[in-house]
């Protein structure tokens, strides 16, 4: 199974932090999915591991950005 991060790490970063961990996320899953459609992908959990990371961290900025507002 493919290793995926853990919410208390993605919580513990600073929000350049995050940005950046998203925009390599991105940058991986298009690799894969560009690997999937030439045949080339061994890892396929991988695919889903990065999918549900890049929800992960977009839920984290979500909730920082609203409880900012809130504030």
């Amino acid at each position: 199974m493919a290793k995926q991060t853990k919410p208390s790490d993605i919580r513990a970063k600073t929000p350049d932090e995050l940005s950046t961990m998203l925009l390599d996320l991105r940058k991986e899953q298009f690799n894969l999915r560009f690997q999937r459609a030439t045949g080339q992908l061994e890892g396929v959990g991988r695919v889903r591991a990065v999918r549900r990371d890049i929800a992960r961290v977009k839920t984290i900025m979500a909730e920082r950005k609203h409880s900012a507002a809130k504030s």
